[in-house]
């Protein structure tokens, strides 16, 4: 991606001071001056930032501020590994709250809107993120966090949410609730807005269905302010970035060349204005791609595809790669197949085996149709052969915050 002339000049700004306000980057940028970085190819020769440098800053060593300018903290949830504490400045909270105001305009959520918040609260930023724009755009919050779900269906009719807040798993979640209690016409649900983890456009099509919403998909990391730096639009044509924050590269995951746009790689992202912790050049392991050209909605602001997993979701079978995105993408082609799957992999006798359990609503000969198809798409696009299982509909565990469907027994 270009670099914009004013993109460059907050990089050279922050630059001015950064190694004397950060002990971090004075370590990570030791004998490199700085003051050189004066073009997108000087910039383009940096070291990354990666998340075990973060970790290894634990508690405190990124921050770039004095004690006494630091309002917050967040962490990333640390599962795996030592977490990662990121401490935010009071314009920091600002900045962010103005994001992702911004995501709720784009989605057309309007200050005359009632937004039911269900990701969790604490030192993850997800629900507090959410509540922060819906504040700053004016509208409702109805700040409820996971779980319980009695109580959100009830809230939601009693408080008329117009907007629900949710990871796509706990979406689907509350999407079948309603439609087993028949609750759709006692609603009065417009719009959602999803994040935190990748799905299919057949979970898509299930909760927009099933609740009678329209969905818009959110993206952030902790370590970058948390959700909001993204939005997809009306268009539903890949996420817009708020590049006057957030400054994006495409690179290849094994190389790290910057890649042009329209390529998929690994994206990069760089903060134009963080004061309690400033990133450089971080890699955020996501898969995507820069989409080149202007969006149908009209707005400025550039565009990334639809997550395709994570550098280090890629799972190796029977000498096979294969990510999520993959497995979904074969879920979607398999007429009769839901949009809830599980892979399981083992070792037997020395040899790798694979199973493919997901949902469907048939039974007999044709489940056993459909488990076949299921089994040579899979092949077609992956180049091995699973077992191909179907399941009742609702057999599969939901969860009210992200769903693991990968696992691996082998290790």
């Amino acid at each position: 991606m270009q670099m914009t002339p004013e993109q460059l000049a907050m990089i050279k700004g922050e630059f001015k001071s950064l190694k004397a306000r950060s002990p971090f980057y004075a370590r990570k940028f030791e004998g490199i001056d700085l003051a050189t970085v004066q073009t997108q190819a000087d910039f383009e020769k940096l070291p990354f930032s990666e998340k075990n440098d973060l970790r290894e800053a634990y508690p405190l060593g990124l921050q770039a501020v004095p004690d006494d300018e630091v309002v917050r903290i967040h962490s990333s949830s640390g599962t795996t590994g030592t977490p990662v504490i990121i401490p935010y400045t009071q314009q920091d909270v600002i900045d962010w709250a103005t994001q992702f105001a911004r995501c709720y305009e784009m989605a057309g959520i309007t200050p005359l809107d009632r937004v039911q918040i269900t990701p969790g609260y604490g030192l993850w930023t997800a629900g507090i993120g959410f509540q922060l724009g819906c504040e700053r755009l004016g509208a409702m919050a109805i700040p409820m966090g996971p779980g319980n779900t009695d109580k959100q269906l009830q809230m939601m009719q009693d408080m008329g949410s117009t907007v629900i807040c949710a990871t796509s798993s706990y979406a689907l979640l509350l999407a079948e609730e309603i439609n087993q209690r028949g609750l759709r016409d006692k609603i009065s649900l417009k719009k959602g807005v999803i994040g935190s983890e990748r799905w299919g456009e057949k979970m898509r099509n299930r909760i927009q269905d099933e609740m009678g919403i329209q969905i818009y998909d959110i993206y952030g990391l902790t370590e970058i302010y948390g959700p909001g730096i993204g939005i997809s639009c009306d268009a539903h044509a890949g996420m817009h970035i708020w590049d006057d924050y957030i400054y994006m590269e495409i690179i290849d995951p094994k190389t790290g060349e910057v890649l042009p746009d329209g390529e998929v790689g690994e994206l990069v992202l760089t903060t134009l204005r963080k004061q309690g912790a400033p990133l450089i050049r971080y890699r955020t392991h996501d898969l995507t791609r820069i989409i080149p050209g202007t969006c149908p909605c009209g707005s400025r602001f550039p565009r990334i595809d639809t997550l395709v997993g994570r550098t280090d979701d890629m799972i190796k079978v029977k000498g096979c790669n294969m990510f999520p995105a993959q497995i979904e993408e074969v879920i979607k082609m398999t007429n009769g197949a839901s949009s809830e799957y599980q892979v399981m992999i083992e070792t037997i006798s020395g040899h790798d085996i694979l199973t493919v359990l997901f949902e469907t609503p048939l039974e007999g000969e044709e489940k056993a149709r459909c488990e076949q198809e299921l089994a040579l798409i899979f092949k077609a696009k992956l180049g091995c052969t699973p077992e191909a299982k179907g399941v009742p509909m609702g057999e599969l565990p939901r969860s009210e915050k992200k769903t693991k469907r990968i696992f691996d027994s082998r290790y």
